[in-house]
């Protein structure tokens, strides 16, 4: 299965933030939480409905959407 077949986009979920399938769990909690230090394995642990396999696709999703921004030569 296509690790970006597990995010899903639906407007009335969470005002259309991309979430895992199946769950109410943004892209954005998943790596907020990722980001703020804390162990995939306590994430895990913390939200059981998700897998390693969501939190790979949430990285993938990430990693997708930072592909298609148009950067300025100004800004840099």
């Amino acid at each position: 299965m296509d690790l970006l077949q597990r995010i899903s986009i639906d407007p009335a979920v969470r005002f259309g933030k991309p979430c895992v399938r199946g769950t109410r769990l943004t892209v954005g909690d998943v790596l907020g939480v990722l980001a703020a230090g804390r162990a995939e394995a306590e994430l895990l642990l913390d939200f059981p409905q998700l897998t390693h396999e969501d939190v790979l696709a949430c990285l993938a999703f990430a990693a997708e959407r930072e592909k298609r921004l148009i950067t300025s030569a100004a800004a840099v």
